[in-house]
């Protein structure tokens, strides 16, 4: 079973290589509404939010400007 993030790191490298793996728990073609998304991240750590703005912030993920809809960058 997946082990859940206890800290989310404060050092720039580390929480690329976190964002990275996270990013393998997510659907490449899929578009995720805000809920979803949640959803999933929330099983990976605790503060979901973070982690949502650090994907986007980092490229990971893109977004409509209105945070409706979610999907990974190719």
């Amino acid at each position: 079973s997946e082990k859940k993030l206890i800290n989310f790191p404060s050092r720039q490298k580390q929480k690329i290589v976190v964002l990275r793996k996270i990013v393998q728990s997510l659907e490449h073609d899929h578009v995720y509404n805000e809920k979803e998304l949640n959803k999933v991240l929330k099983t990976i750590y605790d503060d979901y939010a973070v982690i949502r703005r650090y994907l986007i912030e980092y490229g990971f993920l893109n977004r409509k400007p209105d945070g409706s809809e979610y999907w990974l960058n190719k």
